[in-house]
């Protein structure tokens, strides 16, 4: 087996190299076509020129090399940027909707912008995403003056636009966006009453940039839009108070991976004292219990400054990956209720759901997708499999000479804490910048009190604020610069020794070039990549090292530490006793992540599947394409989205359950498959029944203060947010046979009898 993959690697790395040379060959033949003789009217009418052209029919690949070819003189002529020959490669291979891996400080932003003008000529549209709010603005506005001396128009999409102002960015022929806020807007578009109040044009060409991030880590997010909340009133602090006096293996569990909680039998007993609520497993109880399980999981395994913090009065959730506060984030479930009650604040219920996309979804709308990051090789067996796109290494422009050295490992959190101080220190004292990567919020805040405390004054990251994160990011590589992040602030930013100042650049190149030091190793190599990938830009001087303790959670949790509990020692371990091991650990937890989303796939592909189909005729009656009176349109759309927002809640509450059925030897998504199915094949009938009815009461009046008075209105408001579905994931990976079987137990042994409907299950 080992043979045939070394074989499959071998051929994709001979057909790789024979792309790139024929990338090089195309980007030196549009390197020839020399236009800098030509004035700048010859230029734009040559860009004209293809707009017609293209218009008229003729295929994009027969436009490439004019096109590149304008786009690099007009980068020289208009911000003094003169393409790379790696650049053009990269550019050629996004027309070609690869996914490309191109180094930190590449220019991957100038990279897109040759495929990006060349799908614009048709006058469909291009979108590229970009990671956060500030880069889509600056990446605009950086790159506008290109776009526009050609005589094309390029806009960028903010969170809290007007729709107006949204309906004119996504109408001009480059759009910059988030993808989260492009599938907001998609959401919002799919519940409108009137067509001209949607802000989106079709679908046609999407560049994804930090891929990694949006295609892998956050794909699974689910994007909502839901009804305005009302407020949830106290129950949530009752149940906080019940679990805080709960004590471990006393009255609750942990399964294996420590990755979801438990009632054991002396916990259901004193919950039913404290409660008094009689038999905790009785139907009549199960709201109770789902939400003392949550309060008993807020309680127990999310973390105040690791999972989320408390500021302003309000629950902010942190992001695993980018260990930053994440905006607009809610956990599932009754979760997010039960996180408050537990720092004692008051909640706000989710409100209806009137729809949901992820990410992934949602960029499976576009025709024509391509991405480009800095670490996609790792993951190039993900990205094939999901989405389809072959990942392209685009060499460097200059060779990396960053020195990369073997992980420093310590026994305890205690010395590897000090070690690290006693380098940034020793380090510092020399002038040489600094980055840190620390795992949390609360680690960031805790190295940087040890900082002080060593006099070394030090600039902490770890909050939203991308403009502010970007500024203190570009700094981090003066000289003296000490900064102290979440894993990836500031990401899309360029860190440049100097600051950017040549003076310093030259001082600090000297000194070895920017320093990158991770207090901990994540469970995607690819997130240590790219915190590597801060240093060595452009060929520059630079080094990383990981400082890792037995006592992080990553290897607690697969008890590497075991084998030398006993040993206990302030200096680091010796470099060849670990780092194999760690290495395995990360790739078995980017295989399991990776089977995880394959199991998500299965539940949430049906579920959008139906919601196209219904999305299709409501979009048909929006458009006029079904004769219909005014009344009839609204009466027929209000009821598609009713029904579609309680099958929804139905959705949810079987999927809630539905990995119990593997007690019965049956396949949980396929069980789920029978279930939703059966549900959504209802809902034609009941849209039907329900709008003839509606449309006899209304007697065909066209008034809409009628409509209103008989019930036909949208919601007063709606707000956007996004599920963390961790949990969710979490809880389904935790959930094995044993832990089922365990649960169903204790809840028969409780009940004595099981309804018949449950016994039927087995």
């Amino acid at each position: 087996m080992n043979i045939a993959v070394k074989l499959m690697q071998q051929f994709k790395d001979r057909e790789t190299q024979n792309k790139l040379t024929v990338y090089q060959g195309k980007a030196e033949l549009i390197k020839k076509r020399n236009l800098e003789a030509w004035d700048d009217a010859q230029l734009q009418a040559e860009s004209l020129r293809l707009q017609q052209e293209a218009q008229s029919g003729t295929p994009l690949d027969e436009l490439l090399v004019d096109a590149y070819a304008l786009v690099c003189e007009a980068a020289t002529r208009k911000l003094g940027l003169q393409p790379y020959n790696v650049q053009i490669m990269a550019a050629i291979a996004l027309h070609e909707r690869f996914l490309i891996e191109q180094h930190t400080g590449e220019g991957k932003t100038l990279s897109a912008v040759m495929p990006a003008y060349l799908n614009a000529l048709k006058g469909e549209g291009v979108h590229v995403l970009t990671f956060n709010d500030y880069l889509a603005k600056r990446d605009a506005e950086w790159m506008g003056p290109i776009y526009r001396f050609l005589g094309l128009t390029v806009n960028s999409v903010q969170a809290g636009m007007r729709l107006s102002e949204k309906r004119e960015a996504y109408a001009a022929d480059i759009t910059y966006v988030t993808a989260k806020e492009a599938g907001f807007d998609y959401l919002r578009d799919t519940i409108v009453l009137y067509e001209a109040d949607t802000v989106h044009r079709p679908f046609h060409y999407v560049i994804v940039d930090e891929a990694d991030s949006l295609l892998l880590d956050e794909a699974r997010v689910p994007l909502v839009i839901a009804g305005e909340p009302d407020s949830s009133g106290n129950d949530g602090i009752r149940f906080a108070e019940v679990v805080r006096q709960l004590k471990q293996v006393e009255h609750y569990d942990f399964d294996e991976f420590k990755r979801n909680v438990y009632l054991n039998e002396g916990g259901s007993a004193k919950v039913e004292s404290l409660l008094g609520c009689g038999n905790l497993y009785e139907n009549h109880n199960s709201h109770l219990l789902t939400s003392l399980n949550c309060a008993l999981h807020a309680e127990s395994l999310l973390k105040k400054d690791v999972d989320y913090i408390v500021r302003d009065g309000k629950i902010e959730l942190v992001d695993e990956y980018t260990g930053r506060v994440a905006e607009n984030r809610h956990l599932p479930h009754g979760l997010q209720a039960a996180l408050a009650a537990k720092e004692g604040l008051q909640s706000l219920a989710g409100g209806e759901i009137l729809g949901t996309i992820t990410l992934q979804h949602f960029l499976s709308l576009y025709p024509k997708i391509c991405g480009m990051t800095a670490t996609a090789h790792a993951s190039a067996i993900e990205f094939e499999n999901i989405y389809q796109l072959q990942v392209v290494q685009i060499p460097p422009n200059r060779p990396n000479i960053r020195i990369d050295h073997p992980h420093r490992i310590y026994t305890h959190k205690e010395a590897k804490l000090k070690a690290v101080v006693q380098e940034i220190s020793s380090v510092h004292a020399t002038g040489r910048p600094i980055l840190i990567g620390t795992s949390s919020v609360g680690e960031s805040d805790m190295l940087a009190e040890a900082l002080a405390a060593a006099d070394v004054p030090c600039h902490v990251l770890n909050a939203k604020n991308d403009a502010e994160e970007a500024e203190i990011i570009a700094k981090a590589g003066e000289i003296g610069a000490v900064t102290v992040s979440t894993n990836m602030a500031g990401r899309g930013v360029d860190i440049r020794l100097g600051g950017g100042n040549p003076t310093q650049a030259d001082v600090v190149a000297k000194l070895g070039g920017l320093y990158v030091i991770g207090t901990h190793v994540n469970e995607s190599v690819r997130i240590d990549n790219q915190l590597r990938g801060r240093s060595g830009r452009q060929g520059d001087p630079g080094a990383s090292v990981f400082f890792i303790s037995l006592e992080d959670e990553l290897l607690l949790q697969f008890g590497i530490s075991k084998a030398i509990l006993n040993l206990r020692q302030d200096k680091a371990l010796p470099e060849s006793m670990l780092p194999s091991k760690i290495s395995h650990i990360q790739r078995v937890i980017m295989g399991q992540n990776f089977h995880i989303r394959e199991e998500l796939n299965g539940y949430s592909d049906m579920v959008e599947e139906q919601r196209r189909i219904l999305y299709e005729e409501r979009l048909g009656i929006l458009q006029g394409e079904t004769p219909m009176s005014p009344s009839e349109q609204r009466v027929r759309l209000f009821y598609i989205d009713k029904f579609w927002a309680e099958h929804l809640a139905y959705v949810s509450y079987i999927r809630e359950g539905i990995h119990l059925e593997s007690l019965a030897n049956r396949n949980p998504i396929d069980e789920f498959h029978v279930q939703i199915t059966e549900a959504y094949e209802q809902i034609p009938a009941k849209i039907n029944s329900e709008s003839a009815n509606m449309l006899v009461r209304l007697g065909g009046s066209n008034d809409p203060a009628k409509w209103e008075k008989f019930g036909l209105k949208s919601p007063t408001s709606t707000r956007t947010y996004i599920i963390n579905d961790q949990y969710i994931q979490n809880k389904r990976s935790s959930w094995t046979t044993e832990t089922i079987m365990a649960y169903y137990l204790r809840k028969f042994f409780r009940l004595i009898l099981w309804p018949v409907y449950r016994l039927s299950k087995f």
